[in-house]
């Protein structure tokens, strides 16, 4: 399989991974063992926002991309493919801080909601 085809792969995965991130606590609305993985999922996304940290798949992806004869990017995955299409202007410290308070505060609720699912099942 060629490098490009690889990158390609690791950014369906990276989108992936920021999906279940996002949306992962509904799965865990219906079975909470998907807590186990969502959690640490929503806390190593908290952790890059709030960091500024850029993930370890995104200069992967740039080696693949450099080893296809293709440009690599700076920056990180969410500036390169989401944030033209958000927020054109770019990323900064201030929205990477309201990423990680959104991807925390959708958690929440849908966390808090589902342990009343829990303890509500019990009575």
């Amino acid at each position: 399989m060629s490098a490009r085809l690889w990158a390609d792969g690791l950014v369906a995965l990276h989108f992936a991974f920021i999906l279940f991130v996002l949306l992962g606590g509904l799965l865990v609305l219906r079975r909470r063992a998907w807590s186990l993985l969502h959690l640490p999922a929503v806390a190593w996304a908290a952790y890059v926002e709030f960091t500024a940290t850029i993930c370890p798949l995104t200069p992967w992806e740039n080696a693949l991309r450099q080893r296809a004869g293709q440009a690599g990017y700076d920056g990180g995955f969410i500036e390169h493919y989401l944030l033209p299409v958000i927020y054109p202007a770019g990323l900064t410290p201030r929205i990477q801080l309201l990423l990680g308070a959104l991807v925390i505060a959708l958690n929440v609720i849908v966390y808090v909601r589902a342990l009343g699912r829990r303890n509500g099942g019990r009575r």
